[in-house]
């Protein structure tokens, strides 16, 4: 399934034909770049990234390059814990309320993210690098990754 039909069946409440996961961990994705999130939206994705030596990948991801892989572990090292935390909460994982249906493992999460996350900072920087002033809300950031 592509962003764009991920996104779609979010927009459009259909989270049928295995998308419901994809669409509930897409909304947290969003969530967690837009501005006022606390890791600082995608500005701070990027340092946090930069800070654990994947400043290579991550720039990959906001270039107009091809996208370097990610793999779960070196999510796991980049991103803080409380993030992490946050994101299995909203999918109803780590003690978080049902979301769906049964609850995400911490390496589910970081194997999802490791595939979306790439593709999701790649469509949110179209121009190759990360707006000054950061991407805006939830529902401008959905906006965004509607455009072709």
């Amino acid at each position: 399934m592509s962003l764009l039909d991920i996104v779609g069946g979010m927009l459009s409440g259909n989270k049928g034909t295995g998308g419901g996961g994809n669409a509930a961990l897409l909304n947290a994705v969003v969530g967690m770049l837009s501005n006022g999130s606390s890791l600082g939206g995608l500005g701070g994705l990027v340092q946090q990234m930069q800070n654990s030596g994947l400043g290579d990948v991550v720039g990959s991801w906001v270039g107009t390059g091809q996208n370097m892989p990610i793999s779960p572990d070196q999510l796991k090292n980049a991103l803080p814990p409380d993030v992490l935390g946050g994101l299995l909460n909203q999918l109803g994982g780590a003690g978080g309320g049902a979301a769906g249906g049964a609850g995400a493992s911490q390496s589910d999460l970081l194997g999802q993210l490791a595939s979306m996350l790439p593709q999701v900072v790649d469509k949110l920087t179209p121009q190759g690098q990360v707006p000054s002033g950061g991407l805006g809300s939830v529902t401008d950031l959905l906006g965004m990754l509607m455009r072709k």
